[in-house]
């Protein structure tokens, strides 16, 4: 076919325009309103500044070790031993002080006494002392501290009382330091008791410290004698301290806690268990904080002396009449086993139709109790 010229001029020109309308297409140019949406995009993917911090603290509180420290320093009932606890006592420092003679009485037949005080707690606690006649030993005198049985404070007088059995170790060349416990005649303080309050025992481990102090007292030889209530302070002095090298308890109060709620039955020698009626303020009170010991032995065994006689300071000899209507021999006789068991050294004098104060074998109990101190303190 044969074209016109012309017309093919305008063929290419129009094949020309379709082609360039193409290309522009391709190369299209975004409006500024569209470029403006750019930037607003990469805004949003670009982490914000305030993103960051958030993830500081969690790693500080991850490996700081405060939170642990804290929650370990929280109140803990259990964390804190009861006072009366032979543990809290263990924790407890001792250091008596000097023993100030404050006059001299009328002596024995071979020894000096005198009326002398010492400290514990900051309180004067008064006693009888005594001191052998003639030269003592190398290394001085052994020594002996009297725990004296109750006696209501109102009434105790620090000279009246036990005279014949500190004359029997006294005349055997030991200085004997009877002392009075807090609140008794003109020793300061307030008398508590000894079975629900740490006052006496505190004394009694003072007198301890200030008796290895006395310039003619042997500090290694110290032993200690108790009765009845002063029994009992003798077997918690022997397993809270290792100072005191022997001990000889007569008629003591030995038994555990759980055994003086149950069994330690009324003065009068009535057959009735002692009843919470009877009971004095510590039996109620702390089994109403703590349980009773069937609910909770822990704490009861945490108290009780004979729980820790496995740890006891020297040999123990016991004494007990078996007509006592005050202190029931079994407590004597439990605490012999008990000490048998822990591969202790111990003995156990009874004394048939005998008294609490073993008014009829007295001589005999005596000559033995010296037997045994100077068996474990003279030789």
């Amino acid at each position: 076919m044969k074209i016109n010229p012309s017309s093919r001029y305008a063929y290419i020109i129009l094949t020309c325009l379709i082609v360039a309308g193409f290309i522009s297409g391709c190369l299209f140019i975004p409006t500024n309103e569209q470029a403006v949406q750019i930037p607003t995009s990469i805004e949003l993917t670009t982490p914000t500044p305030t993103l960051e911090p958030l993830l500081i603290p969690t790693a500080l509180i991850i490996e700081d070790p405060k939170p642990t420290a804290t929650s370990t320093a929280m109140p803990n009932p259990t964390a804190t031993p009861h006072p009366m606890s032979i543990e809290a006592l263990r924790q407890m420092s001792f250091p008596g002080s000097e023993i100030v003679i404050e006059s001299e009485l009328e002596p024995g037949s071979n020894y000096q006494r005198f009326y002398a005080y010492y400290l514990s707690e900051g309180n004067k606690i008064y006693g009888l002392l005594t001191m052998p006649y003639g030269t003592p030993p190398e290394n001085g005198w052994p020594g002996i501290v009297f725990n004296h049985g109750y006696i209501p404070p109102a009434v105790y007088r620090t000279t009246e009382r036990y005279i014949a059995y500190v004359d029997g170790f006294a005349r055997s060349q030991y200085v004997i330091f009877r002392i009075d416990y807090r609140g008794h005649d003109r020793s300061e303080g307030e008398a508590r008791g000894a079975y629900g309050d740490t006052g006496y025992i505190i004394d009694v481990l003072n007198a301890v410290a200030a008796l290895k102090q006395f310039p003619a007292v042997n500090p290694q030889k110290i032993g200690m004698w108790g009765h009845s209530l002063g029994g009992y302070l003798t077997l918690r002095a022997m397993v809270v301290s290792p100072d005191i090298q022997a001990g000889v308890i007569w008629a003591g109060v030995v038994a555990s806690y759980p055994d003086l709620i149950t069994r330690w039955r009324r003065p009068t020698g009535s057959p009735q268990p002692t009843a919470p009626g009877f009971s004095r303020g510590w039996r109620q009170a702390w089994q109403d904080q703590y349980g009773s010991p069937e609910e909770n032995p822990e704490f009861w065994d945490s108290v009780s002396s004979n729980h820790f006689v496995s740890e006891i300071s020297g040999p123990v000899q016991l004494h007990h009449g078996t007509a006592d209507e005050d202190v029931p021999l079994v407590f004597s006789e439990l605490l012999f086993q008990e000490i048998t068991d822990a591969n202790g050294v111990v003995e156990l004098y009874t004394y048939e139709g005998d008294n609490h104060n073993l008014s009829n074998y007295f001589s005999t109990a005596m000559a033995r109790s010296i037997e045994f101190f100077d068996r474990y303190l003279k030789n």
